[in-house]
């Protein structure tokens, strides 16, 4: 479970998180919905350690990290995989190489198991066909799903955190993302989607957050959200 206890957090002087608290348990899937620069990618960051709070405490699994080191977050952070708006491929290599980097830097697999992992991989995000392109070569639907392919490389995760992940695609490979997502939460594996695309965030939650202001304006199920009073998520489900 994931637990923020009363999490404030600043950019310089900026506030974007003012006591905020909430409970997430590994299979539930969650979308966090709201504005430009409302704090949804900063509650991704801070579940990771990324990030450290200004003040309150994070809970993960019944164990404070707020404080821990970079070598203590590291088995915390195996729990998760974390997918970035940008999806940060290696410019230099290859699909193949961009997903078995993980693979070589973590695991102590021979390069034949690598090879029939990396397919394995690529098979479940169905982009086992451009497994020799180069990240240029990709379409922005691709890259996403190769992203996805090296975050799973990296650990067996218990819950995904998605950032944006449909963001400057166009509406058919948008859809087939949400339908990967769906997928690969078949298994009872929980997943935090940040977006502002209220449609995307329909498609696949079944929990709702919404931060405005730095708070938790609303937080309930898609029955709920269809039916708030909130004048700000109105306004913004509506758009």
């Amino acid at each position: 479970m994931i637990v923020f206890d009363r999490v404030s957090f600043s950019y310089k002087q900026r506030q974007v998180l003012k006591e905020t608290s909430f409970s997430a348990d590994f299979n539930e899937r969650v979308a966090i919905l709201g504005g430009s620069g409302e704090g949804k990618t900063t509650v991704l960051r801070l579940i990771v350690g990324l990030i450290k709070p200004d003040a309150g405490r994070i809970f993960i699994d019944g164990e404070d990290i707020t404080d821990k080191t970079e070598d203590e977050l590291r088995s915390t952070r195996m729990k998760f995989s974390l997918l970035f708006q940008e999806g940060a491929l290696f410019d230099s290599l290859n699909v193949k190489e961009n997903v078995a980097f993980c693979l070589r830097e973590y695991t102590k697999m021979s390069e034949e198991n690598i090879d029939r992992k990396v397919m394995e991989l690529l098979k479940i995000v169905g982009v086992e066909h451009a497994i020799h392109l180069m990240p240029e070569e990709l379409s922005g639907g691709m890259h996403r799903r190769v992203s996805i392919a090296r975050s799973l490389a990296a650990c067996e995760p218990r819950m995904f955190l998605y950032d944006e992940p449909t963001s400057g695609l166009d509406p058919i490979n948008s859809d087939n993302i949400c339908k990967l997502i769906l997928d690969l939460a078949k298994n009872n594996t929980g997943f935090i989607i940040v977006t502002h695309k209220v449609s995307d965030a329909l498609k696949t939650a079944q929990r709702f957050m919404f931060l405005k202001n730095g708070m938790l304006a609303f937080d309930g199920s898609k029955k709920e959200l269809m039916q708030v009073d909130n004048a700000d998520v109105k306004e913004f489900i509506n758009v």
